[in-house]
């Protein structure tokens, strides 16, 4: 495992272009449960009625009820090492972006900048109906977290984050961002993600295409396995190994 941590750490410091793809196993490390792992959300709750814009819109409740436990109670959680990690990659000037399907806000937390969020945001909250109706997160989470959900001053209407639900396009520009970020890349590390969500798992594709490598740390089997040139399973060790490169 050493050899394969420094093989790794060298393919790492000598790209010219790195970015990371990141998915929900990422997060699993700081206890939020992934949707469609051996424990995920899928498994025993209606994770994709949560997260469905029709049902959001008869009943704003059902996903404010559900959703509060992993995106309200956010500032429980601590960044994993692979935050943490990524975070220090960039602000060394190693890594150049971290293009994310998470909506948990803790690559911003775990030190990351240049975060592009294909899945969209909690950070704002608006109102579906009254053009130009913000909330940012924290007043959002407080209003959650004390039994409520948070409304339009206007017409009283229910906000909603700005993540990207089932039935919803994901938002152009990051996924322009994206793109661009992944053409650029000579390695892109795709971590904790199956790359069974599309667009975002096709986002992998434009950095091979353009002659760039990539590297795959997941529990579960990708698409892209074969072609990756460095396949690990497990994210802590993996990135505790590269903790320990950085010094």
């Amino acid at each position: 495992m050493a050899s394969e941590n420094n093989e790794l750490y060298r393919r790492i410091t000598e790209a010219r272009h790195l970015v990371a793809l990141t998915g929900a196993g990422v997060s699993t490390l700081s206890g939020i449960r992934d949707f469609r792992g051996k424990n995920g959300l899928y498994n025993d709750m209606d994770a994709e009625k949560i997260f469905d814009i029709d049902y959001f819109e008869r009943d704003p409740s059902f996903y404010y009820t559900r959703a509060g436990s992993f995106i309200y109670n956010i500032d429980e959680k601590e960044p994993s090492v692979v935050h943490t990690v990524l975070g220090a990659l960039e602000q060394r000037g190693i890594l150049k972006a971290v293009i994310t399907q998470n909506i948990d806000l803790l690559h911003q937390k775990g030190g990351s900048a240049n975060v592009i969020e294909v899945h969209g945001s909690p950070k704002v909250h608006y109102c579906m109906r009254c053009a130009g109706v913000r909330m940012n997160f924290e007043e959002a989470a407080k209003i959650v977290r004390s039994g409520g959900m948070p409304q339009c001053p206007h017409c009283g209407r229910v906000l909603k984050p700005a993540i990207t639900f089932f039935g919803e396009s994901l938002p152009a520009e990051a996924l322009r961002e994206a793109v661009t970020e992944a053409q650029k890349a000579d390695l892109m590390l795709v971590l904790g993600t199956s790359l069974t969500v599309y667009p975002a798992a096709s986002i992998p594709d434009y950095t091979l295409r353009s002659g760039g490598e990539v590297i795959i740390v997941n529990n579960m089997p990708t698409p892209l396995d074969r072609q990756a040139v460095m396949r690990f399973e497990e994210l802590g060790p993996v990135f505790e190994g590269l903790k320990a490169c950085l010094g």
